[in-house]
C-alpha cells in the first residue's frame, strides 16, 4: 500500500483523533504534520489551548514520523514535551521529523505551532521514542 494511503488509513482508524476534529495533513517517509482547527471545547480556562490538546499532537505526529521511518505499524515508547508559550489562535500544527531510525525504534522531535493572525508562533517542542508494532495488541 502506498504510504500516504497507509498514513491516511491508519489516521482515519483513530475514534479520538476523529472526535477532537484533527487532520492529517501531510506524510512524508520521515515527517507527519497533523492540524487541528482550535475550538472553545479544548480550551482551558484562560483561553490557551489545554496542555493535553498539545500532548495529544506531539504523540500522534511524533508515532506517524517513527512509524513511517520504520516502515509501518508504530507505538510511542516515551515522549517529553516543553510548553514554551500559551497556545491561541485559529489552528494547532503539529510537525514531526524522525531524526534517527534503526530497524526497530526512531527518535523523533516535534514542533507544536500556533496560527495567530497568518503567523506561526512555536508554543512547544517534543522529542520522543517510536517503536515498532509488530503484532501486539
Amino acid at each position: 500500500m502506498e504510504m500516504h494511503a497507509f498514513a491516511q488509513q491508519v489516521f482515519a482508524a483513530q475514534p479520538f483523533s476523529q472526535f477532537i476534529g484533527a487532520r492529517l495533513e501531510s506524510v512524508t517517509p520521515q515527517s507527519a504534520t497533523i492540524a487541528l482547527d482550535l475550538q472553545p471545547h479544548l480550551l482551558q480556562q484562560h483561553g490557551f489551548a489545554h496542555g493535553g490538546v498539545l500532548s495529544y499532537l506531539a504523540d500522534n505526529a511524533i508515532t506517524f514520523a517513527g512509524g513511517l521511518a520504520l516502515g509501518g505499524n508504530a507505538l510511542t515508547s516515551e515522549f517529553k514535551i516543553n510548553y514554551l508559550r500559551p497556545a491561541q489562535g485559529a489552528q494547532l500544527l503539529a510537525r514531526a521529523t524522525a531524526r534517527s531510525a534503526g530497524k526497530r525504534q526512531a527518535v523523533c522531535q516535534c514542533d507544536i505551532l500556533a496560527l495567530r493572525d497568518g503567523q506561526e508562533v512555536l508554543c512547544a517542542i517534543a522529542q520522543g521514542t517510536v517503536v515498532a508494532a509488530g503484532n501486539q495488541a
